[in-house]
């Protein structure tokens, strides 16, 4: 399943790197891309873009046929720093290039401007195919749209937390909406409704979860994040999944506005 955002096919479903030590990443990242994941997210903060860069070029898949995603740290968010750690990464990843490229988090939003000044240039160096923004409130993305062409979104996003202004301004504005934790950290996975719901589809919850966030809208994506290869390709049988209007209405159903991922450093939601 893919999606067509700003005239690019990405990857409907890809694979989530966050919280994967070394240990787990090469064997999860080569898993995935032997069952036939091309969309693979990872970043600066979580420690592992070497061992992310190692898989995939152990592949031997032709590195175009991959959408690789990486994120600027808190700590790099100035223009030295987002140039300078760029690099860095595109050296971890063993790659020319990210196609997408994201700050992590709305901090330093003093600067945000000028950073994303930083993250245009870079796209147009070639560093980068193209530039999105992680955890930020729609006031936030809407800033963000008006000072950069941006083309990602990326925020937890379950059943339990349906983010609905955010949804709205990527199809607005055309922009992929890439939904991780989409499993709520688990704890859908129990949930009486999922539950039923997998039953009567013969389909494992998680399953349920995935493909009720790819057929919310035409914008979105997720990335669900698992260690064992039989939970990898678990998750990518979402894609052959049917829900009805029904499930549907049910799982939406279950929005509670709660978070399950939330630093110190994280921003005001309400706004």
């Amino acid at each position: 399943m893919l999606r067509t955002i700003q005239g690019t096919p990405v990857p409907a479903l890809g694979f989530g790197t966050w919280e994967l030590v070394d240990d787990d990443t090469f064997p999860g990242v080569t898993a995935a891309l032997e069952l036939g994941y091309r969309h693979i997210d990872t970043a600066q903060d979580y420690g592992n873009e070497h061992t992310v860069g190692q898989a995939v070029t152990a592949s031997g898949i032709d590195r175009d046929e991959i959408f690789l995603t990486t994120k600027i740290g808190n700590d790099n968010l100035t223009p030295e720093a987002i140039r300078s750690s760029t690099y860095e990464s595109l050296s971890k990843l063993e790659t020319d290039h990210v196609d997408l490229l994201m700050v992590h988090w709305p901090v330093r939003l003093d600067q945000l401007e000028t950073n994303l000044e930083v993250f245009g240039d870079l796209v147009e160096a070639g560093a980068a195919r193209h530039i999105g923004v992680c955890n930020f409130t729609p006031d936030h993305l809407t800033r963000a749209l008006d000072a950069a062409p941006i083309f990602s979104l990326q925020v937890e996003h379950h059943a339990y937390l349906a983010q609905p202004r955010l949804l709205e301004l990527c199809a607005e504005n055309d922009l992929l909406f890439t939904a991780y934790s989409p499993l709520a950290r688990g704890e859908l996975l129990k949930d009486p409704a999922v539950v039923a719901i997998a039953e009567e589809r013969g389909a494992t919850p998680a399953q349920i979860l995935l493909r009720w966030i790819l057929d919310e809208d035409e914008h979105t994506a997720v990335i669900p994040k698992a260690t064992a290869r039989e939970r990898i390709e678990e998750n990518l049988g979402a894609l052959d999944v049917e829900l009805t209007e029904g499930d549907h209405d049910a799982l939406t159903a279950l929005d509670r506005g709660r978070r399950m991922v939330d630093p110190p450093f994280a921003p005001d939601w309400a706004r």
